[in-house]
């Protein structure tokens, strides 16, 4: 049964919904993981091959991923399964080749000060893929496609090993379509550890990128200081937005279907009507006691323990709400939707109206499904292809030009005391 909540204080209750869903996995002391970073680090290889028999309960000759591997997996793959993972890159490859023409050819010429602002890729990406127990062909073209169409000249992808030793066929194949270089049959902690600190077999990358589980978090917070990341990932959430002529059904499925990730889903829904939250309540109940749905456990705990409907009096209300819960995925179910949004400031992705769920949003759209959660979206949205870039400015001025900010530069060098920095300048106009 999902808790219906009466909303007094939306900033603070926000908070309490967050608090009381939070990971309790992120627990797992530091420690541990630091033991499992310092093994990679003295043993390298050897510590890899320890971790992957421990943790995986897998015995292998190697954790490299060869090309007879990679043929192999095309033979276990349809065309149809080729054909769809094919449909998804071309989708997200022309949404982020956008990004990216939008910021090339920058100049600015001013008074004889030229600058240029050069788009220059990261050299060297490490994509962590989930793996194990799932498939998740999908993730490795949310990772990989904004690196590729970025520039990165080396894609590192690492997943862990099924228990057969092997990767999932179609994620293989998925990774070789969207261009990976290297393959790692890797996962968890001593994965993060290998691509940020590098072994005889793995060179370090220069940015860490991909969701994980929670000692892939905590494995990313700690060598962060080391090598650039992309965000802390924890479960998947939703919020849905609804007034009271949203259809209750359609908001009921869309809470399952997120439910249906793991248990941990944070699945949630704010509105005005008592009506609604009413009715989909009834709804949610109906659908899971009454029909025969898949990954039925991980829904009923999700919506359980971390189900809810916020009840709120005003617009103001739902707005602040959402601001400060800031969802991963937000679903927006109401006729004044352009209102709404004009006051949504944190979200990773917005999906408005009953036609645009977000279980679509996270294969065919054209959009990334790797998104902010832990109120990430109030600093950072959806990985892209500014992930994987640097805007470098390159300027260039004549004297005429130095001439003329030389007062500028002697008022604010003397102000701070670099007087120095104003020499550099009056040495070059002395005749």
């Amino acid at each position: 049964m999902i808790n219906i909540i009466s909303i007094n204080d939306p900033q603070e209750q926000a908070n309490e919904l967050r608090e009381k869903s939070w990971n309790k996995d992120l627990s797992i002391p530091t420690k541990d993981v630091l033991k499992i970073i310092d093994d990679i680090r003295t043993e390298g290889d050897e510590g890899i091959s320890k971790c992957i028999e421990k943790y995986e309960n897998v015995k292998m000759d190697s954790f490299v991923v060869g090309k007879g591997e990679i043929k192999e997996a095309y033979e276990n793959v349809s065309a149809n399964q080729i054909r769809i993972i094919k449909y998804m890159k071309s989708k997200l490859e022309k949404s982020e080749q956008a990004v990216i023409d939008s910021l090339k050819n920058i100049n600015i010429d001013s008074n004889g000060i030229k600058i240029k602002k050069t788009v220059l890729p990261i050299f060297r990406v490490g994509c962590y893929i989930p793996g194990g127990k799932a498939r998740y062909p999908s993730t490795i073209v949310m990772c990989t496609v904004p690196a590729r169409v970025a520039g990165v000249k080396e894609i590192v992808a690492i997943t862990p090993p099924m228990k057969n030793g092997k990767v999932d066929p179609l994620t293989l194949v998925a990774g070789d379509i969207c261009g990976v270089n290297e393959f790692y049959k890797i996962g968890g902690a001593y994965g993060i550890a290998a691509l940020a600190y590098g072994t005889k077999t793995i060179k370090r990358v220069d940015k860490i990128v991909g969701p994980g589980g929670v000692y892939v978090s905590v494995a990313k917070s700690l060598v962060a200081k080391d090598v650039s990341i992309d965000m802390i990932a924890g479960p998947t959430e939703l919020l849905v937005y609804a007034d009271e002529k949203s259809n209750p059904r359609y908001i009921a499925l869309d809470l399952i279907s997120q439910a249906e990730h793991s248990e941990d889903t944070l699945c949630g829904v704010v509105t005005k009507s008592k009506t609604i939250a009413t009715k989909i309540s009834v709804e949610l109940d109906t659908i899971i006691k009454e029909s025969n749905i898949s990954r039925k456990e991980f829904v009923e705990k999700s919506i359980d323990n971390n189900g809810f409907i916020a009840l709120c009096q005003t617009d103001k209300e739902i707005t602040d709400f959402i601001n400060e819960f800031a969802p991963e995925h937000l679903e927006i179910f109401a006729k004044n939707d352009k209102k709404i949004i004009k006051e949504i400031r944190n979200a990773g992705l917005i999906l408005i109206g009953k036609y645009t769920p977000s279980s679509v949003s996270d294969y065919c759209l054209g959009s990334n499904h790797v998104l902010p959660t832990y109120r990430f979206a109030k600093s950072r949205a959806a990985l892209s292809v500014l992930d994987f870039i640097k805007l470098v400015n390159m300027i260039e001025m004549d004297k005429d030009a130095l001439k003329k900010i030389s007062p500028i530069m002697k008022e604010i060098t003397l102000t701070e005391g670099l007087v120095n920095h104003y020499e550099a300048v009056k040495g070059r106009l002395i005749k």
